[in-house]
């Protein structure tokens, strides 16, 4: 028997270790591979097939197994490859471990490390993987060979780059689906396309994403991490468009050497490669410091201090016993206990559930186990899928899975419409019945379902495919970029209804309003072309856009701002009349042809004509001023008038100065004096308060549909004046006043010594129907001089109506000697008011 050895083939990506253990394995009678992912598996499975023939070659893998009879050689990932080596006719001549410092992953790493301790060949071992691994292979396997490959090609720091100054044959790589969508979507719009690599997409899919970038259809290729574990592609330059992840517990940042796993996807064989990060894309930009360039270029990380372990081989006597061993501390140095792992959280969760109590017997409990370590391909987490996996035991404990009930489930999910996140979670759940499916001791009718879920995957890949390929691969842009020349006035530029420009009907902008918006994804180097031609076409397409707006003004006017479709086209300043405020279009309106701009300008100054016509009597108030028979006292009068927007307080209009015989002149021109403010009716019109409002004239708060009565406020809506917790409308307020006036009189006669001194009841009926509450009518009145008396309550064994309340009135120091009566009865309280002095 020849001597077993174990070799460690160590070094940095792209020095061919997984090409010389393919070929050791074909120079052996049998051997296996374990690869950390099921897409690499898959390649070499492909390279092997090439080699030695389908009837020789195995894939096998959670979700597929190819096995022929009579297989020799086996390509697995590493959970699927047999433990110890051993094959169907016995231990394999030859066993390689690929990736193998991924014993110091945090999910997976106890498995990789069980390999590594236990997996061995017959004839020959190799360990494949990074120089970080170096001590822990002196430390644990202490005889192994250990050989150092230096990488085939050099790698370069290239900095920060834009999106736009990319080389061909790039990859970028992203740390979420949605950074991957967005960097592919913007090489979509100004690269002509980009192939996308994930790793929850299925071999098929994979592939055909590959086969898009290797043939030169997309000059990119956006990946997320897994183009870091040994997919071969030709790649020059590798952009991180972040250096940060989350890896199941946090976010953060990548250490050096899985940054340098990444990178060295660039420069293949001879090829020297380059890398750096994205910048231009929107938030911070990733940098690199200078620590881990040097490491990265010059491949020296630091080494792994020691390996994740798990009881590889736990006892089944209970759950209790099952999970105490999974969960205890290696006894070798350079070990430590793994983190727990999504199947054993699932497990520790259903063992305290009543699920779980029939779980007595070890094969039970090891059945039980199986369960749990059901991958989570749906990456639901540990809560979520414990309930899929629950579900599945309490199908599970009494047998098989019929064949009917997995094909009901199967066929739930071959449905290949929907977008591309819906089919991502169809795949993925697809997987779980693939790997359900491939167990024997789970599923009658193991190679009829299995089948059936492969069928079912391997459609939603070409959907998938074929959604990422119509969304993230333009091949007329591509074509339309490589072809044209440097004419852009040969490019038809459109306008679409929305606002969009248009090239070839590829946006490269919009207009927001009449001003021109760059797409910002924009490459100016790619697209100079295309946005001179959209420069050469704007004035056409304004003066279109104008003379569409002038037929059709649609617009708004708020806050002193003429808006239309959201942007602004135009603004009131103050002018000389305080109706008659300036128009100033917005600048962009420069932008338009004469005849365009002219139009739109006309059509403005109609229309804000016509938004204006409820100021009318203001306006009249205005030109009042101007006319010599005011005089000087009036014209005073309705100088704060018109300042007031037609309200001014009684005490601040100056009445006291204005002469008898003029007052007839001002109600002429609708001007009423009540008993504690001045104001023009008119102004107090739903219309006329909106117009002064909208045109900015008057920026105090607006009640739209100007009710006699509102909720009070911190700053009251023009027209309104307060009344206890209530605020009343000037014009209201006044006819509540001249009701309680009108009573007191008509029960004081004329004397007027007699109406000061006489009390007189009031019936606020009128003031409730307005909405006006009791208490506050009673502090608008006593604003106006008016004090009421309560009645007193009559004794319980009184019968008949309550007596009503007595009223007294005495004019107010700040509106006398002038508050406001009706015409006819202005001279009986001037010759009152007379008398109180005289007296």
């Amino acid at each position: 028997m020849r001597c077993v050895t174990i070799k460690a083939v160590l070094g940095p990506t792209n020095t061919g270790k997984t090409h010389l253990a393919i070929e050791r394995m074909c120079g052996h009678s049998s051997g296996a591979i374990g690869f950390p992912l099921r897409l690499l598996a898959r390649e070499v499975y492909d390279r092997v097939v090439a080699l030695k023939g389908e009837k020789s070659v195995a894939l096998i893998t959670g979700e597929e197994r190819i096995e022929p009879k009579g297989a020799r050689y086996f390509c697995c990932t590493v959970e699927a490859m047999p433990r110890l080596g051993g094959g169907p006719e016995g231990p394999l001549a030859f066993v390689a471990l690929d990736e193998a410092q991924l014993a110091g992953d945090r999910e997976r790493g106890h498995i990789f490390t069980d390999r590594f301790l236990n997996t061995r060949g017959r004839e020959e071992t190799m360990l494949l993987g990074s120089s970080t691994l170096e001590p822990m292979v002196r430390s644990l396997l202490p005889k192994a060979e250990i050989v150092t490959r230096p990488r085939f090609s050099t790698l370069t720091f290239a900095g920060a780059r834009k999106l736009s100054r990319l080389p061909p044959r790039s990859a970028i790589v992203a740390f979420s689906t949605e950074q991957v969508y967005a960097v592919a979507e913007m090489l979509r719009r100004f690269r002509g396309g980009a192939a996308v690599v994930m790793g929850g997409l299925s071999p098929e899919t994979r592939n055909k994403q590959v086969a898009l970038f290797q043939s030169g259809e997309v000059d990119y290729i956006v990946a997320t991490d897994a183009i870091g574990m040994g997919l071969n592609l030709d790649v020059a330059h590798v952009a991180f468009a972040g250096l940060t992840k989350f890896d199941g517990v946090r976010q953060r940042r990548l250490t050096p050497a899985e940054m340098a796993q990444i990178a060295g996807r660039a420069g293949r064989h001879q090829k020297d490669g380059s890398f750096g990060t994205l910048s231009g894309t929107g938030g911070t930009s990733p940098e690199f410091t200078d620590e881990e360039v040097y490491a990265i270029e010059e491949h020296r990380f630091a080494p792994l201090a020691a390996l994740y372990w798990r009881e590889p081989e736990p006892r089944f006597e209970s759950l209790a016993t099952l999970i105490a061993d999974l969960e205890a501390h290696p006894r070798q140095e350079g070990l430590v206990r793994a983190p727990e792992a999504v199947d054993l959280a699932v497990l520790k969760r259903l063992a305290g559930e009543p699920l779980a109590r029939d779980v007595r017997t070890p094969g039970a409990v090891r059945r039980f186990w199986e369960a749990c370590s059901l991958p989570d391909f749906r990456q639901s987490g540990a809560d979520t899928h414990a309930r899929f996996v629950a579900r599945l035991w309490q199908d599970l404990r009494d047998g098989h899975l019929g064949a009917d009930y997995v094909a009901a489930r199967i066929a739930e999910l071959d449905r290949p419409q929907g977008d591309i996140d819906t089919l991502q979670g169809r795949i993925a759940a697809i997987r779980s019945w693939a790997y359900i499916s491939q167990r024997p001791d789970w599923v009658l009718a193991r190679d009829e379902m299995a089948a059936r879920a492969r069928a079912v995957e391997a459609r939603l890949s070409d959907a998938l495919h074929a959604r990422l390929t119509e969304r993230f691969v333009n091949r007329r842009t591509t074509i339309l970029m490589k072809s044209l020349g440097a004419d852009a006035a040969l490019l038809p530029v459109t306008l679409s209804d929305d606002g969009r420009v248009m090239v070839e009907d590829e946006p490269i902008g919009h207009l927001e309003g009449f001003r021109f918006v760059v797409d910002p994804l924009a490459s100016h180097s790619d697209r100079r072309m295309l946005l001179a031609a959209a420069e050469k076409a704007l004035p056409a397409l304004l003066g279109e856009r104008a003379r569409s707006l002038a037929d059709n003004f649609a617009v708004e006017l708020s806050g002193g701002i003429i808006r239309w479709q959201g942007t602004d086209l135009a603004r009131l300043e103050p002018g000389v009349s305080a109706v008659s405020p300036r128009l100033v279009p917005a600048r962009e309106l420069s932008a338009i042809p004469e005849g365009g701009r002219r139009a739109v300008i006309c059509a403005t100054e109609a229309w804000l004509a016509e938004q204006l016509a409820p100021l009318a009597p203001l306006a009249r108030l205005e030109a009042a001023t101007r006319d010599p028979a005011a005089g000087s006292q009036a014209r005073a009068l309705l100088l704060n008038l018109v300042a007031g927007h037609g309200v001014i307080m009684r005490e601040d209009a100056g009445i006291e100065h204005l002469p008898r015989e003029l007052r007839p002149f001002l109600r002429r021109l609708g001007v009423t004096f009540g008993a504690l403010d001045v104001f023009a009716p008119a102004l107090l019109k739903p219309a006329a308060r909106r117009a002064l409002h909208e045109a900015g004239i008057d920026r105090r708060p607006l009640a739209p549909t100007m009710p006699p009565v509102l909720p009070s406020a911190r700053v009251l809506p023009a027209g309104y004046r307060r009344a206890g917790t209530q605020a009343v409308r000037v014009d209201v307020a006044e006819k509540l006043i001249r009701a309680a006036h009108d009573a007191r009189e008509s029960g004081a006669g004329n004397s007027a010594g007699r109406a000061r001194a006489r009390q007189f009841a009031l019936d606020p009926a009128l003031a409730v129907s307005t909405g006006l509450r009791r208490d506050n009518w009673v502090r608008l009145l006593g604003t106006a001089g008016f004090k009421v008396q309560r009645a007193r309550t009559l004794p319980d064994n009184a019968a008949g109506p309550p007596a009503p309340d007595r009223w007294s009135w005495r004019p107010s120091r700040r509106i006398a000697p002038n508050r406001p009566q009706s015409p006819a009865r202005e001279g009986s309280a001037f010759a009152a008011l007379a008398g109180l002095m005289q007296s």
